[in-house]
């Protein structure tokens, strides 16, 4: 099975407040804006490319879980994994780094002390 996106060339993405909202599970200080795809997580089909975004000092407190498969570059700023349920502890990374993460792998929770902006594409298995 092919994975369908839509067909989009090159186009200024705003990176102020439009088109941004939190996923559901997420503190509204981090936010996301779907660049290409749709991901149904009900009928755990189709495939999402987004940006994801922290605000500086925001941080998450339990791990995350999902079905799909995820691939994360960090394009701008800091992320730590692994902090605490209060913020401190956990590893930095600094922009240019990657993570590829298959279906049911806990990975976090997640810090940021300046802010960053991370590429994610996320899919379902194919048949």
């Amino acid at each position: 099975m092919a994975i369908n996106k839509e067909h989009k060339e090159f186009y200024a993405v705003d990176m102020g407040s439009q088109g941004w909202h939190s996923p559901a599970g997420y503190p509204p200080e981090i936010q996301q804006t779907i660049l290409a795809g749709h991901l149904d997580e009900d009928a755990k089909t189709g495939n999402r490319t987004r940006l994801l975004r922290f605000e500086p000092g925001i941080y998450t407190t339990v791990p995350f879980v999902h079905d799909y498969w995820e691939e994360v570059f960090l394009v701008s700023g800091d992320l730590i994994v692994g902090n605490d349920e209060n913020g401190e502890g956990g590893e930095i990374f600094a922009p240019n780094t990657y993570a590829c993460r298959p279906p049911g792998t806990p990975h976090g929770p997640f810090k940021s002390v300046n802010g960053c902006v991370l590429l994610e594409i996320h899919y379902y298995d194919q048949d």
